[in-house]
Order: C-alpha cells, then structure tokens, then sequence
C-alpha cells in the first residue's frame, strides 16, 4: 500500500493528496511540516512572499496560524517555517 502525500487543507479526506497539473511546495518545520501547499496560480509576489496558514496544532492552539517563507534562493523549492503567531 503507497500513501499519497497529505495536502495543506484537505482534512485527511480521502483521495486528496496531490493533483496532476498543479505546482506544490512542501512545508518544512513547525506543526504543518511534510505536507504540500498548493501554490498553483500564486503569483511571483506570494511565491516570494509565502504565506501564514492556519494550523491547529500552532502554539496558539485552534485559529492560529504558523508563518511560512520560501527557502532562501530556492524560489522552487519548498516553504520553511518562521514561527507561530496568533
């Protein structure tokens, strides 16, 4: 049995792990690390920029969010976490 990877947003619903066609980043670190973040349609700016996203396990608990940025030079390459904030 293969499992597919869990993507940022899904919930765990089944069949829900990464669609043909789509651009993904993988977050690295923090209460969201391993799972893709679809950035298909995300413009230069928000790729550059990254993004906060909420995170239930975030150190604030339920609501919180956990702060992600590209990896330095790596405008492809995956999304690292900053911290969490409220």
């Amino acid at each position: 049995m293969t499992h597919s990877r869990r993507v940022y947003g899904s919930d765990g619903e089944p069949d829900s792990g990464p669609e043909p066609d789509h651009d993904y980043r993988e977050l690295v670190g923090g209460p969201l690390d391993g799972q893709l973040l679809d950035v298909t349609g995300w413009s230069e700016d928000m790729l550059t920029t990254g993004a906060y996203l909420i995170a239930p396990l975030s150190a604030y608990g339920p609501g919180g969010r956990a702060s992600y940025e590209p990896a330095p030079g790596a405008l492809d390459g995956p999304f690292v976490w900053e911290g969490d904030i409220p």
